[in-house]
């Protein structure tokens, strides 16, 4: 009877362990990024509670994306040599203590520091969630719900935080924050312990080739670049074009949910359908959502644009780490994708502001935006592991 039964609770044990491990990478990558996913809620706070200067609010958000890509860099050498449980529990503490020390922050200078420690441990915890998804049998579903618990999570607070820092300040975001994490704390035992052995890596495709893995990771920092360029000039295009604000601003509040849509449609897919054919067609209907801009669009097009360009956003970010996971099932190069997806961000923005002011108008960004999409796309089929 044991015998017998043993199997059934064997796999039983295995469903349950990877259940808590996928519930692991979703939640630690949807409370880390909060601050940035919230940002225009925390930034308005930050103005009026604070008084700080544009200026200000801008080097304080900065240094939080900086810290999260800069994460990178240790972790290439704690990825391979730490236990990757070990490291989740202790970034989750300190992610927690610094939290909980913004609250108690009365100067400037101490409350950047502070979100500097909070964002260095919240990218550490990045880096695991990547890694470990990458090990995973179908990495393309769980990054797609990686993305979806994300964007969630931003809507969330957006809709909620404004509310609540009319009663109790800024420090109700930092507690929420420090509490959530407290919470979800012990998933972090279900995380590996670390890389894949040699071995093993090696009969899936461990780094295939270097060339290969340069191809992806400039294909993920070409595809940030264009996402940073366009998306934060949008409301600026539909300004130009003379949209009103309420009508934008409506536009805009829908996309969120778009991008919610994309991500789930990404996790759902899974590997059902071939990965080439989604590529293709999700990068296309992404160019073709960024030349819907230019000119002067009216209301329908702008809307139809902005929404196709966030469901198409989302929905092939998925299918991008699931390539590089292909590439390498070690974490190394999870590991630097994070440190160009935050680069892709900053350079993105950087970019088309110049590109904006030399020409007078959002037209070259449009069109550079496109070819930086098309050229991300031929990065990404180049990178793909021979068949």
């Amino acid at each position: 009877m044991n015998t017998q039964t043993q199997p059934l609770v064997d796999e039983r044990v295995r469903l349950s362990s990877q259940r808590a491990l996928l519930a692991a990478i979703v939640l630690f990558a949807a409370i880390t990024p909060t601050i940035l996913m919230t940002a225009p809620a925390i930034a308005a706070q930050l103005a009026t509670q604070w008084q700080l200067s544009p200026s200000q609010i801008g080097d304080l958000f900065s240094t939080e994306l900086g810290a999260m890509s800069l994460a990178t860099l240790p972790a290439l050498w704690w990825l391979k040599r730490i236990d990757w449980r070990r490291a989740a529990f202790l970034a989750g503490v300190v992610f927690i203590a610094a939290n909980l020390l913004s609250v108690l922050a009365a100067d400037y200078s101490i409350l950047l520091a502070l979100r500097f420690c909070s964002a260095l441990a919240g990218g550490s915890l990045m880096i695991i969630c990547l890694s470990s998804a990458a090990s995973t049998a179908n990495p393309g579903r769980v990054y797609g719900l990686w993305v979806l618990g994300q964007l969630v999570v931003g809507a969330i607070g957006l809709s909620i935080l404004p509310r609540l820092f009319e009663h109790f300040g800024l420090s109700a975001c930092y507690v929420i924050l420090a509490g959530l994490m407290a919470v979800f704390l012990p998933l972090a035992r279900y995380f590996p312990q670390g890389s894949p052995s040699a071995e093993a890596t090696a009969q899936h495709v461990a780094i295939a080739s270097r060339g290969k893995a340069a191809l992806g990771i400039l294909g993920v920092l070409s595809f940030y670049i264009c996402l940073g360029g366009v998306w934060t000039f949008i409301g600026s295009i539909a300004t130009q074009a003379g949209i009103s604000a309420e009508s934008s601003g409506r536009v805009l509040a829908l996309a969120t949910v778009m991008g919610i849509v994309g991500a789930g449609c990404a996790s759902l897919i899974g590997d059902r359908l071939p990965r080439l054919l989604l590529l293709l067609l999700g990068y296309a209907l992404m160019a073709g959502s960024v030349l819907l801009l230019r000119g002067q669009p009216e209301i329908m097009r702008f809307a139809v644009a902005a929404l196709l360009f966030k469901f198409t956003w989302t929905f092939i970010l998925p299918l991008i780490l699931a390539c590089l996971a292909d590439l390498d099932r070690s974490g190394k190069l999870m590991n630097a994708s994070n440190l160009v997806i935050g680069g892709g961000l900053a350079i993105g923005p950087t970019v088309a502001g110049r590109l904006i002011e030399a020409s007078g108008g959002f037209q070259s960004l449009l069109i550079g935006g496109t070819c930086i999409t098309l050229l991300s796309l031929a990065l990404m089929l180049g990178s793909r592991p021979n068949p």
